[in-house]
């Protein structure tokens, strides 16, 4: 078995309200060090060894999981722990 994580987040030059929500929220909890801040998506998958995992992954992050238009994603394939 293996656990991918992928990690998208928006593409650079997009708006990020929900950003600009949390840095302004920051800044008046007392953080103005805060210059930015990006929201994302965490996603954890598990799945089974296969020869082409990393292309399956890829596919589901081009027509699910990230939209390329105005995200980027990146993911990384390892072995799962057993319980």
């Amino acid at each position: 078995m293996k656990k991918i994580t992928v990690h998208v987040t928006l593409k650079q030059g997009v708006l990020d309200p929900q950003g600009k929500a949390i840095q302004t929220s920051l800044h008046s909890l007392g953080f103005p060090e805060v210059e930015e801040a990006r929201v994302g998506k965490y996603i954890e998958l598990t799945m089974e060894d296969d020869a082409d995992i990393e292309a399956r992954v890829k596919a589901m992050c081009d027509k699910l999981l990230a939209n390329p238009v105005i995200e980027d994603y990146r993911f990384n394939v390892e072995e799962a722990v057993q319980s």
